[in-house]
């Protein structure tokens, strides 16, 4: 056996393969050692990764929830300023009447003022008249008593 080329052509076959396995061993154990690296970094990536887009998600969410108590702070606030100038507008509406009716009742007083002085007015003119006439004409005291008493009662007739 020891004489055979079979033999030797065997053993040196099984000494390469084992060289070659050895060198291929460790070359494959390399390679698979740096693969398992590459998709460790990998995974560890898309975990930062993940990890940033949780935290981003989470700071929109805060700020959408800000923005949205900032809304409802802004709508109330509005609301408030509406019903303060409504309050507002009604107090000055109700000023402006009072205003304007206190005028017209000063128009009315003067109206009536005026009206009272023409009465007086018209009075003595009817009575300056009466007295003109009846000196004029020499009337006698029972007959200017009369015509006295006459445009007294004629005196409504001619105030309207």
């Amino acid at each position: 056996m020891l004489k055979a080329p079979e033999f030797w052509v065997a053993v040196a076959f099984v000494i390469f393969m084992a060289l070659i396995w050895k060198k291929a061993s460790a070359a494959i154990g390399s390679m698979l050692d740096a693969r398992a690296e590459k998709i460790r970094a990998e995974l560890d990536e898309a975990q930062r990764l993940r990890e940033d887009a949780q935290a981003t998600l989470a700071a929109y969410q805060k700020r959408q929830s800000d923005a949205l108590k900032e809304s409802e702070a802004i709508v109330a606030h509005a609301r408030e300023e509406a019903a303060r100038i409504r309050a507002q507008s009604t107090a000055d509406l109700e000023a402006a009447l009072k205003r304007r009716e206190a005028q017209a009742m000063d128009r009315i007083a003067q109206a009536e003022a005026q009206a009272i002085a023409e009465v007086r007015n018209l009075t003595v003119d009817i009575a300056i008249a009466a007295s003109r006439q009846l000196l004029s004409q020499g009337i006698q005291p029972a007959q200017a008593d009369k015509l006295i008493d006459a445009s007294i009662a004629d005196l409504p007739r001619h105030l309207h």
